[in-house]
């Protein structure tokens, strides 16, 4: 499958995770790319997960906000952390999703969630899955409506040229338009292990790699910079694929 991006260069930001310096870091290398290598028709994609584990969600979120009113070229998408939030919001008690994946059974303010350093950020101190409830009122008032809002219309996917922009994957199974919203944002197996040709190469974050992950069919991006690891830019433009760095554009060809 040729891949081609419909005229536009796509840069896809892996997951934040709270990590407000190692956005900025990607967005000033953003900038120096397009002031180096102009292009009518850059468009901008972050794939979710903007909160929890990073010391600063509060700060990704005023910038993501700010971004997004700056221009009209971005695409902020659902990633299923940004679920968590609102599911909290709704239901302390609640550990994800009353009908979602079998695996991640935790609440959102346990360690391996992230939520309690997310209220933290809000000035929320010392929330726990023990006694959900606890700082539920208290994290409603610190969230500004704004905050609010961004996380309720994030979109679930995006398509350009051949290429889907997703949280966590697709149901190989399952034609696009039949995705469920756990699929968008929760799956791992049967999609990580497909080698199916999907009619679009999928670019997704959610399964933190090494590096990123170029198998064909998909391109993982999620890098793990909560995990002190760092965050990645990939860069598409028709049939070129490029990882954006400090240092410039290096390949990413296929494994």
């Amino acid at each position: 499958m040729a891949n081609h991006t419909d005229g536009h260069r796509i840069y896809a930001i892996g997951d934040i995770h709270g990590c407000l310096e190692d956005l900025e870091q990607v967005q000033e290398n953003i900038r120096q790319d397009l002031q180096n290598r102009p292009h009518a028709h850059p468009v901008i994609v972050y794939l979710g997960d903007f909160i929890d584990r990073g010391a600063d969600s509060r700060g990704v979120i005023d910038n993501l906000i700010a971004e997004d009113a700056s221009t009209n070229n971005t695409h902020m998408l659902f990633g299923n952390h940004d679920e968590m939030l609102l599911t909290f919001l709704k239901d302390p008690s609640i550990p994800i999703r009353p009908n979602g994946p079998k695996v991640n059974k935790i609440h959102w303010l346990h360690e391996l969630g992230g939520g309690a350093e997310t209220l933290r950020s809000y000035g929320v101190d010392g929330a726990t899955p023990d006694d959900p409830y606890a700082k539920h009122d208290a994290f409603g008032a610190a969230l500004p409506d704004t905050h609010l809002q961004f996380f309720k219309n994030l979109e679930r996917y995006v398509r350009l040229g051949s290429y889907l922009f997703v949280h966590a994957g697709i149901n190989p199974d399952a034609a696009l338009k039949d995705q469920t919203l756990d699929d968008l944002i929760w799956i791992r197996d049967p999609f990580l292990s497909s080698d199916k040709d999907h009619g679009f190469t999928v670019v997704h974050g959610h399964t933190p790699v090494n590096t990123v992950e170029n198998h064909g069919n998909r391109i993982a991006i999620d890098t793990g910079a909560a995990f002190g690891r760092f965050l990645s830019c990939l860069v598409v433009e028709d049939a070129e694929q490029s990882l954006l760095t400090n240092d410039g554009l290096t390949p990413c060809p296929p494994l």
